[in-house]
């Protein structure tokens, strides 16, 4: 019943939206978003338990980028400045829930305020591609709000504030989405409803927008038994060996395999600008993503690398490895001028266009990249973590990338941690005492940029604060 449903949803969308495509043919887009997936959580990034065959060929025909950031280090904040293209101090979602995370006598300051909700005032990405015409849809984790569709999107399925599903496996007992037969596999069945909007799509010739962010590979870690039963006897490699976390990750593989083959069959794949990337770093316990350090919910390399690839054939050049610094912030204004749109602000945008660099390896002008983080975000694994101390995986600072330097700062005492990327990948060595003058250099333009941003810094002492207990 559900594929009824939803093929009548779309029939009566395409009939009352525009019906043909502008004169200069524009191309469609897929955003294909995997929530949690590590920096080397793939084959192509070089891990060699994970079997990704589909995102690796993906790598090879697009630009794969090895220096890719989401803009923070956990779900929520991270696809509000996706979406919005903006940092984290201009729409005020710093992280999941509460910013009082963890114990609050281990907390020496009282965090900034969190905001849950993207506000619908913020212009996002979809709203700027339907000035051009475009049909816009969701499909998977929104986390934003109650409803993409208040945010831009036509068509909205199995998006809600949830931040994960309560199954993988139907009944599903999501609002947004009806269940389907028992035992449906939710990667498989996100993937059948992208094809049937495909095929929809390329019939109305009408150009479209599909924003895809897979629920999986978060928690609950749930897999086919087939394909744990595959990992379990293969075994693991250079700590990740989880079967089950594997087995989702082969599984959103496969049915990124068959999104893109819908593409081809409909004849659209060559028109078609495909995007994949991650919303933050793998979760360090479950999957290790070293040589970087810690992981999910960390501002080390580990909790903010992440996969990326854009690939447009015929269009944009293949590259295997391009090492220039980025962040999915600049996904938004690269969408944006690609496409054509003159009409959008981009001075409220604090992503960069990555266009000139795309077509023609220019490098980019920008000078800096930015995370900021006024919040406290409570520990998993006292080891795993690699973090500053073993009660949380970050305390309230700011971090910023200046070329291979990057600089952290933590507000509770005022701390400086310098490293040098390119020989420290792993953030190891803290240059703070060798080089005090580049660390200078690099906090005044941190404080320019957290004044001109009007980026909110916790100052206010917690009455209850003990120390570390």
């Amino acid at each position: 019943m559900y594929k009824v449903i939803a093929l009548i949803c779309v029939s009566l969308f395409w009939t009352v939206g525009i019906n043909a495509r502008a004169t200069d043919d524009l191309p469609n887009v897929v955003f294909i978003l995997i929530d949690d997936l590590g920096w080397k959580d793939v084959g192509y990034m070089g891990s060699n338990y994970y079997e990704t065959p589909n995102i690796d060929a993906l790598a090879n025909k697009g630009v794969a980028f090895s220096n890719a950031y989401a803009p923070a280090a956990n779900c929520a904040p991270s696809r509000a400045c996706i979406i919005s293209g903006q940092n984290t101090p201009r729409h005020g979602i710093y992280t999941v829930g509460s910013s009082k995370r963890g114990k609050t006598d281990t907390r020496k300051l009282i965090p900034v305020a969190n905001t849950t909700t993207l506000a619908d005032s913020v212009f996002t990405l979809a709203e700027a591609l339907k000035t051009k015409g475009y049909a816009t849809i969701s499909i998977g984790k929104w986390h934003l709000g109650d409803d993409p569709c208040s945010q831009g999107f036509d068509i909205n399925i199995a998006g809600s504030h949830a931040g994960h599903p309560k199954s993988y496996f139907s009944p599903y007992k999501n609002k947004q989405l009806s269940d389907g037969p028992a035992g449906e596999y939710l990667t498989d069945r996100l993937t059948n409803e992208a094809i049937q909007f495909i095929t929809k799509a390329a019939k109305a010739d009408r150009p479209f927008f599909m924003y895809m962010p897979y629920y999986t590979v978060h928690k609950p870690l749930q897999g086919k038994e087939e394909i744990i039963r595959k990992y379990k006897e293969k075994g693991g490699d250079s700590g990740q060996y989880n079967a089950v976390y594997a087995a989702m990750i082969e599984s959103v593989d496969q049915n990124i395999g068959k999104l893109l083959s819908a593409l081809e069959k409909e004849g659209i794949d060559e028109n078609t600008l495909v995007i994949l990337s991650s919303d933050n770093g793998g979760i360090a316990n479950i999957s290790s993503q070293q040589p970087l350090r810690a992981g999910k919910g960390s501002y080390y390399e580990g909790g903010i690398r992440v996969p990326l690839i854009l690939s447009w054939p015929n269009t944009i050049k293949p590259v295997r490895n391009n090492c220039t610094p980025v962040t999915l912030m600049d996904i938004y204004p690269t969408i944006v001028d690609l496409i054509g749109i003159k009409s959008i602000d981009k001075s409220s945008l604090d992503g960069i266009s990555l266009v000139e660099l795309l077509m023609d390896n220019k490098p980019l002008k920008r000078k800096a990249l930015f995370w900021h983080f006024p919040i406290y975000l409570e520990g998993i694994h006292p080891v795993k973590d690699q973090a500053r101390d073993a009660l949380f995986r970050t305390r309230p600072g700011t971090v910023i990338r200046v070329g291979k330097w990057k600089l952290h700062e933590y507000f509770e005492d005022g701390a400086l941690e310098l490293y040098n990327l390119e020989n420290d990948p792993g953030e190891r060595n803290n240059l703070i005492d060798r080089k005090p003058y580049k660390a200078k250099q690099l906090h005044k333009v941190m404080l320019k940029w957290r004044e001109k941003t009007e980026a909110p810094v916790p100052t206010e002492l917690n009455p209850h604060y003990i120390g570390m207990n």
